[in-house]
């Protein structure tokens, strides 16, 4: 079987990129496939994580960055100019490659794909929820411009939808935002790894991960630890990332006199290792696609706290069981239930070790065979 995955690029420490990697790696090593993954825009960036060698990477190098910064009559045209060379250079690709199954993580090619009549199968995978996708929430307090921009966007995106063979959400709260377009089949993230040990939860750390942009709500989050420091100062915060609001962050940091106890750290390879030094973890989006890095914590046998944002942490965690879930948006309420864990030893470390027994049903296994039985469907 052939399969084409089709990616802007692979090429930041984000979740999409990491599952994207496991997954193509596990279809071509242990299924057997022939796996291809497409990028448009990788221009010669490092794979942060690394493809087995069984997987072939094509990158058809259209550059969509230059049309960034500037005014937007021309970035509309320039766009437009890019995605029709997008468009021409993948329709060769897959009628060169034949695949079985295309698969799109509903990016700009979603606009086109199915009009490409290679024979395959196409599918459409959704990492983001339906509100979210290409930051349309955004575009509705940008000016009427961008407002029509959006709406036109969601239209194009629902019509195209409707043409694919399968679309695949992470959630069952996303597939219920799409049961007017599509019906969707629901298969989440599988956990990218499982230590043979997790952590005692007897570290005064905690952890987050996720990138320094307005989605993972870290300045609520920064707020949140204002509070908590006062009373447990000291206890220590890690978060893991990068991105456009570092120096927000940073100098958010430097005005609260939080720096002795509340780090912005690199992006680091090995996180895995950085949980297991870890207690607890905290996520404080706005908004999630699922929450790989819940997942991720779990395995290693941490407490999740996190916001119950839409959507994905209400299907991971279950409160007061393997993690506390908090009113979506309530920074008092998260430093009270941070705050909880950090006092009683016992709970955190008793919700850790039921954390890392309840993310066993995300296992590859798992996951994975839900993926076979979907192409096996699809092909009779």
């Amino acid at each position: 079987m052939k399969i084409v995955y089709v990616f802007p690029a692979l090429n930041t420490v984000g979740g999409a990129d990491r599952v994207i990697t496991e997954k193509v790696n596990y279809f071509a090593e242990n299924f057997g496939y022939e796996m291809y993954v497409v990028t448009a825009h990788q221009n010669n960036a490092p794979l942060f994580f690394p493809l087995s060698s069984k997987v072939k990477h094509i990158d058809l190098d259209v550059n969509f960055h230059q049309q960034y910064g500037l005014p937007i009559w021309k970035r509309v045209f320039i766009y437009f100019k890019l995605l029709h060379q997008y468009k021409r250079k993948l329709k060769k690709l897959l009628f060169t490659i034949r695949p079985d199954f295309t698969i799109t993580t509903i990016s700009r090619d979603i606009d086109f794909l199915c009009s490409i009549h290679d024979g395959s199968k196409k599918i459409a995978e959704a990492h983001v929820a339906k509100p979210f996708i290409r930051n349309l929430h955004r575009m509705a307090n940008e000016g009427l411009v961008y407002r029509m921009i959006g709406k036109i966007w969601t239209y194009k995106l629902e019509r195209a939808i409707r043409n694919f063979d399968a679309l695949v959400v992470l959630t069952e709260y996303d597939a219920e935002g799409w049961k007017r377009i599509k019906k969707a089949v629901v298969i989440p993230n599988s956990m990218p790894f499982y230590p043979p040990v997790g952590s005692t939860c007897t570290s005064k750390k905690i952890i987050s991960v996720g990138r320094y942009d307005e989605q993972k709500g870290y300045d609520m989050l920064i707020d949140a630890w204002e509070i908590v420091h006062q009373t447990y100062p000291d206890w220590n915060l890690y978060i893991y990332g990068n991105g456009a609001l570092q120096k927000n962050f940073e100098n958010r940091i430097k005005q609260k006199q939080l720096g002795q106890s509340l780090f912005l750290c690199a992006p680091v390879k090995d996180i895995e290792q950085k949980y297991l030094e870890s207690s607890m973890y905290v996520m404080s989006s706005r908004f999630e696609g699922f929450g790989m890095v819940l997942i991720e914590a779990m395995a290693c046998g941490l407490p999740c706290v996190s916001f119950d944002c839409p959507h994905g942490p209400s299907d991971i965690i279950e409160d007061e069981v393997d993690g506390l879930l908090v009113e979506n948006g309530n920074v008092q309420l998260l430093s009270q239930k941070i705050g909880r864990l950090i006092q009683d030893d016992t709970l955190r470390r008793e919700m850790g070790t039921r954390a890392r027994k309840s993310v066993l049903r995300y296992s590859k296994e798992n996951i994975m065979q839900q993926w076979k039985d979907l192409f096996e469907r699809l092909q009779c």
